[in-house]
């Protein structure tokens, strides 16, 4: 059993080794987890006494086999919380983040269990990320960023990188959702903004919106 803490640890690491496949930075875990990199240290020392992270000095610290279970383990349990809430109980997709990060570190396996069977195994949660099974595989989804579709092709909304929810409710206002279909009308090479259209509405977007939906081409 494992603490809190040191779950929110291992749940950081996993997501930051995308984009740091050498090791994770004790900087940029300071970063991601909003403390002092001497606090850092003492957690990575106290993960590794615990054989969860390999940690070599200049290179970063990675998560052991072990590591890497536990925090998917705890992503899964997110995830599904997160979806649960806004299906069942009707919560809205930018209230359900902080509500799963509590939820995620109860330990009863037959719980999560018994709560996937009653949600219906769904592959993935509110913001379209990928619900791991119980064996921890992740669904694989071909998909790009909105910014990336060229100007006159059309694709379907099936996720954000930033769930944050002062874009969620942007997302919300504009009526932009995920399985809703988005059409490039133009797009400006000065400054990377561009026009769209969904469901018959022309909205236009900045780059750093663009730069935030997830989009399944046809």
């Amino acid at each position: 059993m494992f603490s809190l803490s040191e779950e929110n640890y291992l749940k950081a690491i996993f997501h930051l080794e995308r984009s740091y496949k050498s090791g994770v930075s004790t900087n940029a875990l300071a970063e991601e987890m909003e403390t002092k990199a001497s606090s850092v240290t003492d957690m990575i020392k106290k993960l590794s006494g615990k054989k969860l992270v390999n940690y070599r000095k200049y290179q970063g610290v990675k998560l052991s086999e072990l590591g890497r279970k536990t925090a998917i383990e705890v992503i899964r349990k997110h995830r599904l919380w997160e979806y649960f809430l806004v299906e069942k109980l009707d919560f809205q997709w930018d209230e359900v983040h902080d509500i799963a990060e509590q939820l995620e570190h109860i330990k009863s396996e037959k719980l999560i269990s018994q709560l996937d069977k009653f949600l219906g195994f769904p592959k993935r949660d509110p913001h379209g990320d990928p619900i791991p099974d119980a064996q921890g595989n992740f669904a694989v989804s071909n998909k790009i960023l909105l910014a990336e579709l060229e100007k006159s092709k059309t694709g379907i909304c099936v996720g954000v990188k930033d769930s944050s929810v002062d874009f969620l409710r942007f997302l919300d206002k504009n009526n932009i959702a995920l399985g809703k279909e988005i059409k490039v009308l133009e797009k400006e090479t000065f400054d990377g903004s561009m026009l769209i259209s969904i469901e018959n509405n022309e909205l236009r977007i900045s780059q750093v919106v663009s730069n935030n939906l997830y989009i399944k081409t046809y």
